[in-house]
């Protein structure tokens, strides 16, 4: 198997290394190849995601990415990597999966948001002499359908594995955005018929963002647009024990590549302190996707077990740094090797 490590900017590079230790001990034969994206790539190239990374990333089964750092303002020639990949590749599918790592609320739902479209196709210009910016938002009925349908065919797949019926809340804002989320909102309802044993339920974006940080645990799989997911994503996340904890898988029908949710988190990169689970847990949903479940298993076993007894970097209110921590879970694979 290929795979095409980008590690990016800030801690991208620590967590990321991390991970590739994981990957090595479980797919020794894996062929890795490491490319370059990301602001840093930019300073040194004049583009964010050179032709040689596209280009790797393509010929790659699987895409292991770090973070990037992105400007606020604007950037002559800057785009997003990552937004740039997920359409380049049609990787039209985000999803993140976030499960509570204690018994006290049972909280395991997955955010599957539409990737290719909305705000994040990036047409914005500005009007009436630099006073008025605006935005362009992107949604079609060929991007809503497909997204629905992998939200659908997910929540089948969670209840025969779960034992539990499927349900999923398809989050907009059509009540405001009429055209645009209502388009969205009428495809997906349709898709929706085509699963007559799925349980469909709608929410406003607004409701749905309070009801995840409220009562998480009445959700199963929500589907929704680009940004929406984006931000309510980061809010479940909380629940999953915050952004150092949440992974992410970007899938299309041919290709995936698997990110941490956490940003580049350029104040503590250097520091050694980052914590690499989300990354590794990267992996876990890597081999999964290559059909490897039995070292998938084995590596979520051993995060578990880091995450029930330590150690702990200082998002979750340790001291350990980043080696230990990859240490601790790679002595736990061992352990379950013999």
């Amino acid at each position: 198997m290929r795979i095409c490590v980008i590690p990016g900017d800030g801690i991208g590079p620590e967590v990321i290394g991390a991970a590739v230790r994981v990957l090595c001990a479980l797919a020794p034969d894996a062929l890795i190849t490491e490319a370059e994206a990301g602001w840093g790539a930019f300073e040194r190239h004049g583009v964010a995601l050179p032709a040689a990374t596209l280009a790797a990333a393509r010929a790659a089964d699987a895409i292991l990415f770090g973070a990037v750092a992105s400007p606020s303002h604007p950037v002559s020639g800057y785009r997003s990597p990552v937004v740039q990949l997920r359409r380049d590749l049609d990787l039209y599918a985000n999803i993140r999966p976030v499960s509570a790592i204690s018994l006290e609320r049972p909280v395991d739902l997955v955010i599957v948001r539409e990737n290719t479209e909305d705000l994040y196709i990036g047409r914005e210009r500005l009007e009436d002499d630099g006073a008025t910016a605006i935005a362009e938002r992107l949604i079609t009925r060929r991007a809503s359908a497909r997204i629905a349908r992998a939200a659908f065919d997910l929540a089948r797949r969670r209840a025969a594995d779960l034992g539990r019926p499927a349900r999923v809340t398809v989050v907009h804002k059509a009540n405001v955005l009429r055209v645009s989320d209502g388009l969205f909102r009428e495809t997906v309802l349709a898709a929706a018929r085509d699963y007559p044993d799925v349980a469909v339920e709608e929410m406003l974006v607004d409701v749905a963002a309070m009801r995840l940080a409220q009562m998480p645990e009445r959700f199963d799989v929500l589907v929704t647009t680009n940004m929406f997911g984006d931000i309510l994503s980061d809010v479940a996340c909380i629940h999953g024990g915050g952004l150092g904890l949440v992974a992410s898988a970007n899938m299309g029908d041919a290709q995936a590549l698997f990110e941490p949710v956490h940003g580049a988190a350029p104040d503590i990169a250097g520091q050694g302190t980052a914590n690499p689970l989300a990354a590794i847990t990267c992996v876990a949903m890597l081999l999964e996707w290559l059909d490897l479940r039995l070292p998938a298993a084995r590596l979520r076993a051993a995060i578990a077990g880091v995450l029930r007894d330590g150690p702990y970097t200082p998002d979750l209110g340790g001291a350990a740094n980043t080696f230990e921590v990859t240490e601790s879970v790679l002595a736990r694979l061992y352990t379950n090797f013999t």
